[in-house]
């Protein structure tokens, strides 16, 4: 049965309190509610949504405020069990239980409790439409991010795969009995097989390895973070390095996000500024928010292929950078990040990390990271697809938010690489930020009409003309 703690509560109430119970759950990612007369084929594709993002739970019988039941409807719930296997290709794995309640009628009844796995291929229905658990919504995907998924599914994969030298004595006993009180399950192994942690033949899976290991970096050694503090905005090379810490963080997952945390708090770049004390003081010059979501995000979102390198903090004078092995983990261009559509690359390692609260889902934890930083009065955060890897640079550039609010989505992310990289030609712009030269071009002109760039050639047709920050 199901591990969602408000789930599991609603489920053990008492039968004329069941419910209501399950009324006043708020639908989410990994929750929906339906309507007993719902279709086979509308349910198949909430089973396919769910299955191609991070699985999930589906009560049928229960909708709308109201509680119908499902026995008045067997033939009808017959077809709904079925769904999964005659509606989707290849057949969603889903687990079908009925479950006693009491209907709006106080007559004794059943609704149809469905659990959903998270796939590691693409699901379709059988119109060939491809479907995506976004927030509350089942989101139907063009094709290009059909197959953005088809190529994130491939790399998720690995999380699934099972680690054959890995036994129980390899994982941390105080950390699984941590995370079974956190969402009120009494039986640790039975948690984990729910979880698609561990498979019901007792072997452990990579996501397992990594999440609860005592020593995940005996069998995945990039499987780690390092965090690297550079006195200036350089790194330098040689004896001109200004290298002044290195520190490997190794460990399960929960605890090397902690502690890079830690270090990260102590090394963060820091200004003086006047407190609510009314006295001077040294405060982050990035949001603490910011980073801490950009590293979370690295840590559950990253490609842990045995190919991967490791997740590299880089913390400068005026930037954190945070860099992880593989793709953006979402179906998106960078050059509007902030309206991810949200897909988890390791699905289960992302629900055991929402279960103990570290950070947010990725598309609103792209979102909080632009508040902060708009908040702070800083530039957005800006993302680079590298050829093996995905960088977020957090930088301490000050922005006039009223200017901003006025030039056209993207502007920043361009003075930012600028800012970074020195004088760049129209064609480098458009290649880092993903964007047609008409479209960058159109940035580039609105930035400099408010004299935030230059522009320096012979001519407008000269290939080695550049912009550059003034």
């Amino acid at each position: 049965m199901t591990v969602n703690l408000e789930l599991g509560r609603a489920l053990a109430r008492p039968l004329n309190e069941r419910g209501q119970g399950l009324i006043k759950i708020v639908e989410d990612q990994w929750f929906d509610r339906k309507d007993a007369k719902v279709s086979p084929l509308s349910l198949a594709n909430s089973e396919i949504s769910f299955a191609n993002a991070d699985g999930g739970t589906i009560v049928v019988g229960v909708s709308n405020g109201r509680v119908m039941g499902t026995d008045s409807f067997q033939k009808h719930r017959n077809e709904l069990i079925q769904a999964a296997i005659n509606f989707s290709e290849p057949p969603v794995r889903a687990r079908a239980t009925l479950v006693e309640c009491l209907n709006d009628e106080g007559k004794e009844d059943h609704l149809l409790v469905i659990e959903i796995e998270p796939s590691e291929k693409v699901h379709s229905n059988q119109k060939d439409e491809v479907f995506l658990s976004v927030g509350d919504e089942n989101r139907k995907l063009t094709h290009r991010q059909r197959d953005e998924l088809l190529y994130d599914k491939g790399q998720s994969s690995f999380e699934a795969t099972i680690i054959g030298e890995a036994t129980p004595a390899d994982l941390d006993e105080d950390l699984i009995r941590n995370y079974a009180s956190a969402v009120g399950h009494p039986d640790t192994d039975r948690l984990l097989v729910a979880r698609s942690l561990i498979k019901p033949s007792g072997e452990i899976t990579a996501a397992c390895i990594l999440l609860f290991g005592k020593n995940p970096q005996q069998f995945l050694p990039e499987a780690y973070i390092r965090v690297l503090k550079y006195i200036g905005t350089e790194r330098g090379a040689g004896r001109s390095q200004q290298l002044r810490i290195d520190e490997k963080i190794e460990g399960p997952i929960p605890r090397a996000l902690i502690a890079a945390r830690n270090l990260i708090d102590q090394v963060q770049p820091r200004r003086r500024a006047l407190t609510s004390e009314g006295t001077f003081s040294e405060v982050p010059s990035v949001p603490a928010d910011a980073w801490l979501e950009g590293l979370v995000n690295a840590a559950v979102h990253r490609s842990y292929s045995v190919g991967g390198d490791h997740i590299r903090i880089d913390v400068f004078d005026d930037r954190i950078e945070v860099e992880s092995p593989g793709r953006f983990p979402g179906l998106i261009s960078l050059a509007d990040p902030l309206h991810a559509t949200r897909f988890a690359r390791n699905p289960r390692i992302a629900r055991v990390c929402s279960d103990l609260s570290f950070g947010q889902e990725l598309g609103e934890g792209i979102r909080r990271m632009f508040q902060e930083m708009r908040a702070a009065g800083l530039a957005d955060p800006m993302y680079e697809q590298k050829s093996a890897s995905v960088r977020l640079s957090l930088l301490t550039l000050p922005v006039d938010q009223e200017m901003a609010a006025q030039l056209p989505k993207g502007s920043q992310a361009i003075v930012g690489l600028l800012r970074r990289y020195g004088p760049l030609g129209t064609g480098e712009i458009a290649e880092y930020v993903e964007l047609s030269k008409p479209a960058v071009l159109k940035r580039l002109n609105a930035l400099k009409d408010n004299n935030l760039i230059g522009w320096h050639g012979k001519s407008s047709k000269d290939p080695r003309a550049v912009w550059f920050v003034k």
